[in-house]
């Protein structure tokens, strides 16, 4: 186990290009926010697909929002954002398995139904894509279109690197991947004001047996990004 210039621990099953099962990859270029929509521009496709992974209360929203709206202030209609929480599975079937209390878990998303959106929207044109009512915590489908002139979809969610069965068949989809860094201490923080409409023992057990739990699972099961910045 090696550890990376940000005090991240590698613990790999990368499964990455070069072979790398199981070892840290240093290939991560740091970059700085403001930059992001730079590189994006640089991507010479017809329709690119943008991974913007992090751990819950990491900001992934928040800054798939930002980029967007940078791209089309240059060129409007040129970039539409796509949210993995679209892809959770009905609460009903949750509870059946007994799931219900790790929502947001990598087993609570219908990776395949993900996939098969992101095929897609590779493949241009205009594509229908799900929502995610937070008040009401249920996916609302074709929410959203991503119409068929957007040539940059940012994908933004918490296991688009992750190498899990399944999972790991989404990273050839994407031509550019970004990784959000935040110290555990930080998410803490954020993710108790997220919660704070609950009692305050409900949104402690949200963010310590489930929210921080599962970004750990990314510390553990990440391939490296191409770029990582700041949260």
């Amino acid at each position: 186990m090696r550890e990376s210039e940000a005090g991240e621990f590698w613990l790999g099953n990368s499964d990455g290009p070069m072979g790398d099962v199981g070892a840290f990859m240093a290939s991560e270029l740091r970059a700085d926010r403001g930059d992001l929509a730079g590189h994006i521009r640089q991507l010479d496709g017809a329709r690119n697909l943008i991974a913007i992974a992090g751990a819950p209360g990491a900001g992934k929203s928040r800054l798939a929002t930002e980029i967007a709206a940078e791209l089309n202030a240059r060129a409007p209609g040129s970039a539409a954002v796509v949210a993995m929480d679209g892809f959770h599975l009905p609460n009903e079937g949750l509870a059946a398995r007994g799931l219900l209390p790790r929502k947001g878990a990598p087993e609570t998303f219908d990776v395949a139904a993900l996939a098969t959106t992101l095929a897609a929207l590779k493949s241009g044109g205009e594509v229908a894509v799900p929502g995610f009512d937070r008040a009401a915590d249920t996916v609302v489908p074709a929410a959203e279109t991503v119409p068929a002139a957007a040539r940059f979809v940012l994908v933004e969610g918490n296991y688009l690197l992750l190498t899990r069965p399944d999972w790991r068949e989404l990273y050839p989809l994407f031509d550019l991947t970004i990784r959000l860094s935040v110290p555990e201490a930080e998410l803490r923080r954020r993710l108790l004001l997220r919660w704070q409409a609950l009692p305050e023992a409900e949104a402690r057990r949200r963010v310590e047996e489930n929210d921080l739990p599962n970004g750990r699972i990314l510390r553990q099961e990440n391939r490296a990004a191409d770029l990582v910045v700041a949260g």
